[in-house]
């Protein structure tokens, strides 16, 4: 998986098709992060990790220095975010939650640290 930029597609069923990248990234304040963005029907979707600090259980690729592409909790709790299957986890958890865009089709970036606990438990 070379190209962080590139688009994938992700079919959830015969009429929901969705367009996703992941990328990892420092942002202005200096912190790391990984965005996993999803696009359909032009509203996008974004899922933002931020790297916390040593003690905070929040840890992130930081510019591939570890795996690329992954965050995990320190408790041996990790996701790769370059999976289809994992951009289908957090997908569906968020749509359970009643997180994702209406019909209004207004942008939407969730934390994705909140919906880590779930998906780390159903591994």
């Amino acid at each position: 998986m070379g190209n962080d930029r590139r688009l994938r597609r992700l079919v959830v069923d015969e009429r929901t098709t969705y367009l996703w990248s992941h990328r990892q990234k420092r942002g202005r304040d200096g912190v790391w992060r990984d965005a996993l963005t999803l696009y359909r029907d032009g509203v996008r979707i974004r899922f933002v990790f931020l790297a916390g600090g040593p003690d905070s259980g929040r840890y992130t690729s930081e510019g591939g220095y570890w795996c690329e592409g992954c965050v995990a909790d320190g408790r041996g709790n990790l996701l790769n975010l370059r999976e289809p299957g994992v951009v289908r986890q957090l997908l569906d958890e968020a749509g359970r939650r009643g997180l994702l865009p209406g019909a209004e089709g207004r942008p939407v970036e969730l934390d994705g640290w909140e919906l880590f606990p779930a998906l780390a438990s159903a591994a």
